[in-house]
């Protein structure tokens, strides 16, 4: 196959920033994806619905008025959101769910959800009004190893808020092991998940091959190879419960490679063709379409696009990097072969 045509993807977990980055990176999406579900950990946090309302405003300005993009947003949950903020959220048009960051699991998640249970009655209240619930799902203790940090989350957290709020909602974001995959198969179809195409393309060797590679570190990190072959046969099974979630990330170059350095992965840039490359060697390009442009809209209840996107079996190299305010980001695949291209329709 040369050429494929596919319904025109959406992207369910995104994050582009603010201010001159966000000038900066928001058409790699809207070039290909019709919508988008927009992380709100900015600093600070988009955590009431003016603030989501001057953020979309701010996105849409910034995006190219030739390219049809819709973000939606999202609300940051914090230990002291309201009940009344939750169904304010409920009824507005323009929001689609809520976030819920372990406090100090990732970028900007300092304000998260210090304890779970505080956040009880906003999560009866999510339940009530059908308001989403999106979970970075880590732990943050110390204690735990950094590649535990899921599986014990399902144990310890979301399996038992599953139980208590059983017709909750939830997407588990960005999923990174085969605990992960089995939570989401086992239960009911309230729950389903996003893949990115780093945790499908990669395993924990390529943070160490050659050295210390730090644009290959993300939040939650790559696992072993036994859980990136089990997010491959989740994604690629025609499962509804599974959809196209990028988590592209950028930090600047000088943040990246850096003593301490941020998670995140770039990967906006060449989404669609990364999928693309993932199910074809997967042998399942008749699954890729349900996976990136069906799924997801189902699940949040809207419809299904009806624009078109064309992809070619062509080979192109990534460049080293793309202009990121005063600085430089550097792309998933930076420098290396991508072996489909995305055209027009």
């Amino acid at each position: 196959m040369q050429e494929i045509i596919l319904t025109k993807p959406d992207d369910w977990h995104l994050h582009l920033r603010d201010g001159a980055i966000l000038n900066d990176v928001v058409n790699f999406s809207a070039r290909q994806f019709n919508r988008a579900i927009i992380m709100p950990n900015l600093s600070p946090p988009v955590t009431s619905i003016e603030m989501a309302t001057s953020y979309r405003d701010r996105i849409v300005q910034a995006k190219d008025p030739a390219l049809s993009f819709t973000p939606l947003l999202t609300l940051y949950l914090t230990d002291n959101t309201s009940v009344q903020t939750i169904k304010d959220a409920a009824e507005h048009p323009d929001i689609y769910a809520c976030k819920l960051y372990p406090s100090g699991a990732t970028t900007n998640s300092d304000l998260g959800v210090s304890n779970i249970e505080k956040i009880y009655p906003t999560l009866e209240a999510m339940q009530e009004f059908n308001l989403p619930l999106l979970i970075h799902g880590e732990v943050t203790s110390p204690e735990v190893d950094v590649f535990d940090r899921e599986a014990r989350f399902i144990e310890k957290t979301l399996g038992p808020m599953t139980e208590k709020f059983p017709a909750l909602k939830i997407v588990f974001e960005h999923i990174t092991t085969q605990q992960g995959t089995e939570f989401v198969l086992e239960t009911n179809t309230n729950i389903a998940a996003t893949i990115t195409p780093q945790h499908l393309l990669l395993n924990r060797n390529a943070l160490f091959t050659g050295g210390i590679r730090p644009h290959h570190y993300c939040l939650p990190v790559l696992k072993r190879e036994s859980h990136r072959t089990a997010l491959v046969k989740a994604a690629t099974s025609g499962n509804a419960k599974f959809f196209l979630g990028t988590d592209s990330a950028p930090h600047a170059q000088s943040k990246k490679e850096n003593a301490c350095g941020c998670a995140g992965i770039f990967s906006a840039h060449a989404a669609i063709e990364l999928y693309t490359e993932i199910f074809e060697q997967a042998g399942a390009l008749d699954k890729l379409e349900g996976f990136a442009a069906f799924f997801g809209a189902d699940f949040y209840g809207l419809p299904r696009n009806t624009q078109k996107i064309k992809l070619r079996k062509e080979t192109w190299k990534v460049p080293e990097s793309y202009p990121f305010e005063n600085e430089s980001v550097i792309p998933f695949r930076a420098g290396e072969p991508i072996h489909w291209k995305l055209l027009a329709a």
